[in-house]
């Protein structure tokens, strides 16, 4: 089989779009030989002058050498047609995502290529066993799947086909270093591991609007500023385009056969069909100006003139984080009276189960996230019916202290509970299906998706056994399936075990 080590190793790209462009400037990077080729008439000429240029910009800006350049376009040749792919060791397909259009181009491609030559897919959504099941030689199809822009991402899904040979993970594992990228194995599997995670971040954010529990604005807040997201879910909708993440949300849930936890809300649906695509179309969960900057931006914060609170009691004994974020609030905790608000930290519970459970006054309730980084921003919820006097008293108390309050409407597990879980739960769900080794998982999001943390250390953080017990009290509180508990985390919840023991 090929040696994926050699100098000498030659990269087959077809399709010379945005991505096949990426990942002919990458492999140049990487000192390998490039064969570019495009169906299209012309299209590996435009494709390649663009790679080129990018390299002269690399130079302009100091970030690449000069003579390194030099040797890097000398290695780069430009297919007259697909039989110039033949000295080839792999070869990577980077055209549309088109089930036929595929097979018969690795059919194509097989037909010139050594018998030890790896041919991989780009493909971010079809099964890799689909693409396979038309070649001679199934054992060396796989999927190396990059993320846009290419030569950013640091990410590369190496895809595990039905009947893809183990040495051929090996091999491209060792290509997809070359490219300088970080590879994580991944089972074949709908939208793979990156499309199919991120699907919670989105799709739980929808559902919090859906319910009218906060509001879009609320949401993302909530994530930046408590969970280090750098963005929240309807901030990167809006990016990527109602267009784009839609569709690949019925997608995944389709092909998961309609599983509840990748379920997404008929607002992401009245959006796509209305054309509100986001920043592209100036309007989606954000109304846009021409240069992608939000108007009148809405405000995460709870506006109120109450004279701020300066004692409260405490429904919640022993809780250590509150009683930093009280102090830090200047709120002194006093024995109730029957007038002052009655504050409770809760998890995974919302303020009507917590009152009807211990029996505390829900008109006074205020139910405090202390979750999270609540250096700069907390939440606050109460039951229905609560006496708002006391809410408006401890948000401006908040307030004061230089503490934004975010005020939402009753909901288990507030806004970051609700989110984190959900991200942690698809994570161990993943784990428990084999797409991935936990680490792999891990790594996949964070350099995926940009996240803080991927979804099993987040489980690690927040601390498997609480995790455990707020996605178990969303579930009872709703019955909604969404939410069942993944048999990952149960198990190691109640043996005390870390997200990643495996074994």
């Amino acid at each position: 089989m090929v040696d994926a080590t050699s100098p000498d190793l030659v990269i087959g790209v077809v399709g010379c779009g945005a991505m096949g462009q990426g990942i002919i400037q990458v492999a140049l990077q990487g000192g390998m030989k490039v064969i570019a080729h495009d169906a299209m008439a012309g299209g590996a000429d435009v494709g390649t002058r663009k790679v080129l240029g990018r390299l002269d910009r690399l130079v302009e800006k100091g970030k690449l050498d000069a003579a390194d350049a030099a040797a890097m376009k000398e290695k780069l040749v430009v297919s007259g047609g697909i039989e110039d792919l033949a000295p080839c060791g792999v070869v990577v397909e980077a055209v549309f995502e088109d089930i036929d259009v595929k097979r018969d181009l690795f059919t194509a491609i097989e037909e010139v290529v050594a018998e030890d030559a790896i041919i991989a897919s780009n493909t971010s959504s079809l099964p890799i066993g689909s693409i396979a099941r038309v070649c001679k030689r199934p054992e060396r199809i796989a999927g190396l799947h990059f993320f846009n822009p290419v030569p950013l991402m640091r990410l590369v899904e190496i895809i595990r086909g039905p009947a893809t040979d183990a040495a051929v993970i090996e091999k491209l594992v060792t290509v997809g270093e070359r490219f300088g990228r970080t590879p994580v194995v991944v089972k074949d599997s709908p939208g793979f591991l990156v499309n199919l995670g991120g699907r919670a971040f989105t799709t739980e954010g929808l559902h919090l609007a859906h319910e009218a529990v906060a509001t879009p604005a609320q949401v993302d807040a909530v994530m930046r500023d408590c969970g280090h997201f750098r963005m929240g879910p309807f901030q990167l909708m809006d990016l990527t385009g109602i267009d784009v993440n839609y569709p690949v949300s019925m997608i995944v849930f389709e092909q998961f056969l309609n599983d509840p936890r990748l379920r997404t809300t008929p607002m992401h649906r009245a959006l796509y069909d209305a054309g509100r695509f986001g920043r592209k179309t100036q309007q989606g969960h954000f109304t846009y100006d021409e240069n992608g900057h939000v108007i009148d931006p809405p405000s995460p914060d709870h506006a109120t003139d109450a004279a701020p609170a300066t004692a409260v009691a405490v429904a919640t004994d022993n809780d250590e984080a509150l009683a930093e974020l009280l102090e830090r609030a200047g709120l002194n905790v006093r024995t109730d009276d029957g007038s002052m608000p009655i504050v409770a930290a809760l998890y995974g519970e919302d303020a009507t189960g917590f009152s009807a459970r211990t029996g505390i006054d829900h008109t006074r309730l205020v139910a405090v996230d202390t979750t999270g980084d609540t250096s700069k921003r907390v939440t606050l919820m109460t039951a229905p019916a609560a006496d708002l006097a006391h809410r408006n008293a401890v948000a401006a108390a908040f307030a004061k202290a230089g503490i934004a309050p975010t005020v939402i409407q009753d909901s288990p597990g507030f806004i970051l509970q609700r989110m984190r879980a959900m991200i942690a739960n698809l994570g161990c769900e993943m784990a428990q299906i084999a797409l991935a080794t936990p680490a792999d998982i891990d790594t996949a999001m964070k350099l995926g998706l940009n996240y803080p943390k991927g979804p099993l250390e987040i489980a690690e953080e927040m601390g498997v056994t609480r995790t455990y017990a707020i996605i178990s009290a969303i579930h009872e509180a709703t019955g909604d399936p969404r939410y069942r508990p993944s048999l990952w985390l149960r198990r190691r919840a109640l043996l005390g075990l870390g997200a990643h023991q495996t074994g």
